[in-house]
């Protein structure tokens, strides 16, 4: 098998984590208006989410090895996959961290004047940053190759229920029956409403409009 196809995904798998990390930092904005609730415990479930991307880089496979026991033509097959889960997780980042705008923070919080956003990504999933995160290892895993990385994507996936549970505890305190409307009809991480719809939508021969 070609060295590169082995490097080329990893390489790229790396790009996406500088520019990841970039986004969450440069897209920060500061809110005038000031924190009503926050989650300190939440700081140790983005700890844990950390962790979940280094378990993910820490089992990879042996070095120029097919990931799977095909014809190493096939590889350029994961190769793009692989590609294509980053470029999509980044997009799918950026789209909801620039959604939010200042509401946009690392630590769980409800601003003073909160907003509840169901426009952009958000009409597709209510958390798309923690779909795109989740998107984003998947593509680390595919791309290192080891079936035991399935444990960095339980240990997201854990850690994303758990702060969804806190973070939507306080969003049905703030915006009451809006927002249990919005969670009857928009799915939390993978959007199998919006593409039920998107179907009957299709099947009617109206708009489409998830």
């Amino acid at each position: 098998m070609p060295h590169w196809l082995y490097l080329w995904p990893l390489d790229f798998v790396i790009v996406g984590f500088v520019v990841f990390g970039a986004i969450f930092l440069l897209r920060a904005k500061r809110s005038r208006d000031k924190t009503r609730k926050a989650d300190p415990r939440s700081i140790i479930a983005i700890f844990m989410q950390g962790l979940a991307f280094a378990i993910a880089w820490m089992i990879g496979r042996q070095p120029f090895t097919p990931f799977l026991l095909i014809d190493w033509r096939a590889q350029y097959f994961v190769a793009a996959f692989t590609v294509l889960l980053v470029l999509a997780s980044l997009i799918f980042v950026t789209a909801a961290v620039r959604t939010l705008g200042k509401q946009w923070s690392l630590q769980a919080r409800v601003l003073e004047h909160h907003e509840l956003i169901r426009r952009g990504p958000y009409r597709i999933v209510r958390h798309p940053i923690y779909t795109g995160m989740f998107v984003g290892v998947f593509g680390t895993v595919v791309a290192t190759g080891e079936v035991r990385d399935a444990a960095a994507l339980a240990l997201l996936g854990v850690m994303h229920l758990f702060k969804i549970r806190r973070e939507e505890r306080w969003l049905v305190e703030e915006f009451g029956a809006e927002y249990l409307q919005y969670r009857k009809e928009v799915s939390a991480l993978v959007p199998f409403r919006c593409a039920i719809r998107l179907v009957r939508t299709l099947q009617n021969g109206s708009k489409v409009n998830c």
